[in-house]
C-alpha cells in the first residue's frame, strides 16, 4: 500500500489536499479535503489495463462550482426534505431551501462545500484517511454543534470502506452519504444503459412532486424498478420516467429498524452489484444503513467534466447508502434522530473486480 498527500488549490477557507491512495494490484483511489470529495478511483480492468472510472473534474476550480455532487460526502442530511423543515421533540426546525420549496443534500452550502482536515493512516494491508469537520450549531439551519469524521480507506483486498461517526450537543438529524458517479467501462462519453445491475433489496419508495416519497413502500415484483435478478441499466428505464431516481429497501424488517440502535449495527448486507460485460470490471456494495437510492444520472447531459469533456446523460450512477429520504417527516421511517449521549456510525464498502 502506498499513500501521499499533495497540495491541490485553495478554496474559501483556506488550502486544499489530495490524498492519493494505491494497493499492489493497481488500484488508486484519491479523494480532496474541500468537501471530503472522492475525486477519482482508478481501476484495472480484466486484461490490467487502469482506466479512470468515476466522474469528476481535473482540478480544484471545477469543484468549487456548480456540479451535481461529484464524489461529495453529502449533509447533514442526504436527500430530500419535504418543505425544508422537520419536527423534532416539539420544535419546528426551517432550514435551506435550494430545490423549490425543499432541501436537497444539506442545502446550498452543505457538507460539500466545506473544508474538512485530514489523518492520514497506512498499514500493509489497508491505508487512508479520516476526515473530520464540526458543523456548527444552525449550519444551514440545522441543531446541534455537531462532530463529524470519515475514515475512507483502500485494502489489498480491493475494498474501498467509508465509514461515518457523529455525535452532537443537542437533538438533530443526521444522514450521511457518498455522491459518487460510477462508470465502470471508463468511457463518461458513453452511457451505462448496458452496465447489468442487481439491487438485492425487494421493495422501494415510490414519490410522488418533488420527488418526495409518498411513505408507501411498495414491493418492486412485477415492477420496472426491480433488479434482483441481474438486468442492464436500460432494459426497463424508458418505464421509468427521465430514469431511476429512487430509494430501495428492504422490506422483511423495515417496520422493525425504526430506532437508531437497532439501525446502526454492524451488519453488513450486500444491496447491489454492477457489472460491465465490455472491460469486465465489477462492483458491490455492501452497508450497514436501511436504505440504497439509485441514481442513473437522468440529469448529466452537458455537465462540464473532466478534459474539458461534457457528459450525455446517463453517463454515470450512483449507489447512496443511506437513511430514507424525507425520513425527518416519516414516522414510518427508520429514525435519522441522533441525541446527545449516542453515535451515529455508519459503514458502507465498496469491493472491486472482474468477471
Amino acid at each position: 500500500m502506498t499513500i501521499e498527500k499533495e497540495a491541490f488549490g485553495e478554496c474559501p477557507e483556506g488550502p486544499v489536499e489530495r490524498i492519493n491512495i494505491e494497493n499492489a494490484r493497481g488500484t488508486r483511489v484519491s479523494a480532496i479535503t474541500y468537501g471530503a470529495i472522492i475525486t477519482s478511483v482508478l481501476l484495472p480492468d480484466v486484461s490490467g489495463t487502469r482506466t479512470e472510472v468515476t466522474l469528476g473534474f481535473d482540478d480544484l476550480e471545477g469543484y468549487l462550482g456548480a456540479h451535481p455532487y461529484f464524489g461529495a460526502t453529502v449533509g447533514r442530511v442526504a436527500n430530500r426534505i419535504a418543505g425544508a423543515a422537520f419536527s423534532l421533540d416539539g420544535s419546528t426546525h426551517r432550514i435551506d431551501a435550494n430545490q423549490g420549496e425543499n432541501t436537497l443534500h444539506g442545502g446550498t452550502d452543505g457538507f460539500h462545500r466545506k473544508l474538512w482536515t485530514a489523518e492520514l493512516f497506512g498499514e500493509s494491508e489497508e491505508a487512508g484517511v479520516v476526515f473530520s469537520r464540526t458543523s456548527p450549531h444552525g449550519e444551514c439551519g440545522f441543531p446541534g454543534n455537531l462532530k463529524v469524521s470519515i475514515r475512507l480507506s483502500l485494502s489489498e483486498k480491493d475494498e474501498l470502506v467509508l465509514s461515518y461517526e457523529a455525535t452532537t450537543d443537542r437533538p438533530t438529524a443526521v444522514n450521511l452519504t457518498n455522491h459518487a458517479y460510477w462508470n465502470l467501462g471508463g468511457k463518461p462519453n458513453e452511457t451505462v444503459l448496458g452496465h447489468v445491475v442487481t439491487l438485492d433489496p425487494d421493495h422501494y419508495l415510490p414519490t410522488g412532486e418533488g420527488q418526495i416519497p409518498t411513505g408507501r413502500i411498495a414491493p418492486v415484483a412485477g415492477d420496472p424498478h426491480d433488479f434482483r435478478q441481474p438486468k442492464p441499466v436500460g432494459k426497463d428505464i424508458g418505464e421509468a420516467g427521465e430514469g431511476f431516481d429512487e430509494c430501495y429497501v428492504f422490506g422483511d424488517d423495515i417496520g422493525e429498524r425504526r430506532s437508531r440502535a437497532e439501525v446502526a449495527s454492524d451488519e453488513l448486507r450486500r444491496f447491489a452489484r454492477v457489472e460491465d460485460p465490455e472491460s469486465g470490471r465489477t462492483m458491490e456494495i455492501r452497508s450497514t444503513m436501511p436504505g440504497i437510492q439509485f441514481y442513473t444520472g437522468n440529469k448529466l447531459e452537458g455537465a462540464p467534466a473532466r478534459d474539458g469533456a461534457t457528459l450525455v446523460k446517463h453517463a454515470g450512477m450512483c449507489f447512496e447508502t443511506q437513511f430514507l429520504p424525507n425520513a425527518v417527516n416519516e414516522p414510518g421511517f427508520p429514525s435519522p434522530f441522533l441525541y446527545p449521549g449516542e453515535t451515529y456510525r455508519h459503514t458502507t464498502v465498496h469491493v472491486f473486480g472482474t468477471l
